[in-house]
């Protein structure tokens, strides 16, 4: 009889969880004998608590329904066609440290269980610099993020939001409840390791999300925390996938999932709280009253061993030792330890080499915590004198965000070295391309699309960002490509950044000759406009295949910018293009940039475009100013053509001495890197 019992108890359990999991609809209280597809660092106990992550560092973990939902996103002329959905689940969230959790927990409806290269920490297992924000990502999540990211416009580390395809939440708010019996808002603490119901509803025909959240065992309140409106039709596609993901960064924290109900249509099924499996209880500081009959011998024991084994001890960490100072704090997101760059690099071995500038040495690496490729330079530094406005800087630079720019990630010092971590270009700088036979060659249509790249990223950089910068080192060296040979500006150690409107203080020369803009030599003030003068040396370079200063050449042929204007003269500035091209060139566009190129690089700045005047010109948006030979500086000036409306940035008044780039000299900036 007995026997009978639990084989009959078992069918029960076995068609239990064959129900619960139907395609469009299932629940889970617990998750013993749940076919979840886990991932990362997930994994779920024998008493059926679902855990994301645990308290190592810069991990992931997800756990996803394993089937496909299908969402049908067609026309809502019938309301059995009506994208609906509503979920329910009980997390908490356990930080190692009280007050100190990370870095959260997303509820998310993808078209795939995968998210190739996404990192964790702030992008919660999703995203990374370069996925977050883009309309391809078909993501929807709700979440429950723990730490404030200032790069996400986060209004504080303890909030709900609702993403689409981004991070930077379409909306958030503090965690909090409203409490039907109070009749007002009571505060959340989502890493309070206490279970907390959060419920996600959707209707497609009112475009209307909520989100709402309570303690466990409250009942669900009828003014939700979130209530925004939606189109989700064009983010979800026909089939996704619903489930978790979640992440640790320099902080961690238990994370779990106690129970979930999902339904794609129709009522959705309450969860049993009597079934749910509790939570490890949050983590306390000790009440114990110690006995010193006891703790007092094991004191002694243990300095006893400690003395043994210090020394060895402290010889093994000092090969991981950093500096870190009190005023570091604040760039606590943008510090990689030296253990993980040591180990990304396989301890900086000759065979992750990338190349050798004048500062110091740059480095392959492969993040352990993500697998993302990175660019590692070590830097000398013996002075602790500016070392802070030097940190400061570095922190704006991470924050400076464009396609076309190399994101530096952060930074880690350590005793008489400092290294910037990067964004990992593929293929290099440019310069290899255009000088040596390392790499290919490019075609005439990467050449432009390359310009146009960093055209736009200077437009950010002088116009669009919350400072203006002036990078000062535009150079073929410094232009790096990606795998798909896109151009990112790099190499920010001598860039200068002041607040819009303010006039940029003198400053010491630095730059390479040949992209310094005469009036620098004069009056020790950068500008965007000597920026313009040394992108146009860039644009001649690229089109010609030949460095702006060349010692080595005849002397007519010593500076790029007086050898093309010389062509141009005689009406034949064509001839100056790269022969590696071989004439498979667009001759209107050839000979754009050679001009413009010309106009850019005017000793007189007044003359000179500005970059968004530049990226007008190149898109073809606006043509190009008629342009003649100034008698008086022997110099190029741009002059609009009749019936056309002059760019408010680019004046064209005929002003400027010309000087020689012979007298100027040169600094290697030291934030490069593939030199």
């Amino acid at each position: 009889m007995a026997a009978k019992l639990s084989i009959l108890v078992s069918m029960v359990i076995i068609c239990s969880i064959a129900c619960a999991e139907n395609q469009n609809q299932f629940t889970y209280n617990g998750f013993n004998g749940a076919s979840l597809h886990l991932d990362g660092v997930a994994k779920i106990h024998p008493n059926g608590l679902l855990q994301l992550t645990n308290t190592s560092y810069q991990q992931i973990g997800r756990a996803f329904f394993p089937m496909p939902i299908t969402f049908n996103t067609s026309s809502l002329s019938n309301d059995t066609d009506s994208l609906l959905f509503s979920s329910t689940f009980v997390f908490a969230i356990v930080p190692e440290f009280p007050e100190l959790g990370g870095h959260g927990i997303t509820f998310i409806i993808s078209p795939s269980m995968e998210f190739e290269g996404a990192v964790a920490s702030q992008y919660l297992g999703l995203f990374n610099t370069t996925t977050n924000g883009l309309s391809t990502n078909h993501v929807f999540a709700v979440e429950l993020d723990t730490i404030k990211s200032p790069e996400f416009n986060d209004i504080d580390g303890n909030h709900v939001g609702i993403d689409v395809n981004s991070l930077q939440s379409y909306a958030s708010a503090t965690a909090s409840y409203y409490s039907d019996r109070e009749g007002d808002n009571k505060t959340l603490k989502l890493i309070s390791g206490k279970p907390i119901q959060l419920w996600v509803d959707y209707d497609e025909k009112e475009m209307l999300l909520n989100v709402t959240v309570a303690p466990l065992g409250t009942r669900k309140p009828w003014l939700p925390l979130l209530s925004a409106r939606l189109d989700l039709s064009k983010t979800l596609v026909e089939s996704m996938y619903v489930g978790f993901s979640a992440s640790t960064g320099s902080m961690a924290s238990d994370q779990y999932i106690l129970g979930w109900s999902f339904n794609k249509s129709g009522q959705l099924q309450d969860l049993d709280y009597t079934k749910l499996p509790p939570p490890p209880p949050p983590r306390r500081r000790s009440r114990w009253k110690p006995d010193f009959r006891i703790v007092i011998p094991l004191v002694i024991t243990s300095l006893l061993v400690m003395t043994l084994i210090g020394a060895a001890y402290k010889m093994w960490m000092k090969k991981y030792e950093e500096v870190r100072e009190e005023w570091e704090q604040e760039y606590g997101p943008q510090r990689f330890s030296y253990r993980d760059l040591y180990k990304a690099t396989k301890g900086f071995k000759g065979k992750e080499l990338l190349g050798i500038g004048g500062f110091g040495e740059v480095y392959r690496g492969i993040l352990p915590s993500s697998n993302e490729q990175v660019a590692v330079k070590r830097v000398s530094h013996s002075s602790k004198q500016g070392m802070k406005e030097f940190i400061a800087e570095i922190a704006s630079m991470g924050r400076l965000r464009h396609r076309n720019l190399v994101q530096l990630l952060g930074y880690c010092r350590r005793q008489g070295e400092l290294l910037l971590v990067y964004d990992f270009m593929a293929n290099g700088s440019l310069d290899k391309f255009l000088f040596t036979n390392e790499k290919t060659n490019l075609n005439w249509s990467q050449r432009v699309q390359i310009l146009k790249g960093v055209a736009s990223a200077l437009v950010y950089l002088h116009e669009e960002w919350d400072q203006v910068v002036i990078h000062r080192d535009i150079k073929a060296s410094n232009i790096l490509l990606d795998a798909q040979l896109n151009g990112r500006l790099g190499d920010f150690g001598l860039a200068k950044f002041y607040d819009h409107g303010a006039n940029p203080q003198t400053t010491r020369l630095v730059g390479t000759i040949g992209y310094i803009a005469p009036e620098l030599a004069r009056t020790g003030k950068p500008t965007t406009s000597s920026d313009v003068f040394a992108f146009g040396n860039l644009m001649l370079e690229i089109a010609c295949g030949r460095r702006p200063f060349e010692p080595g050449r005849p002397p007519e042929e010593i500076i790029l910018v007086d050898w093309v204007q010389e062509f141009w003269k005689s009406g034949m500035i064509v001839e100056t293009s790269d022969p590696r091209l071989e004439g498979e060139y667009v001759g209107e566009e050839m000979e754009l940039i050679l001009n413009l190129g010309l106009l850019c690089a005017n000793p007189a700045p007044a003359t000179r475009p500005s970059m968004r005047a530049v990226v007008q010109y190149l898109d073809g948006n606006v043509m190009l100013p008629k342009i003649f030979l100034d008698d008086s500086t022997h110099s190029l000036i741009g002059v609009p053509l009749p019936n056309q409306k002059s760019q408010k940035d680019t004046p064209y008044p005929v002003s400027g001495d010309n000087i020689s780039m012979n007298s100027l000299s040169s600094s290697e900036s030291i934030l490069s890197y593939g030199r």
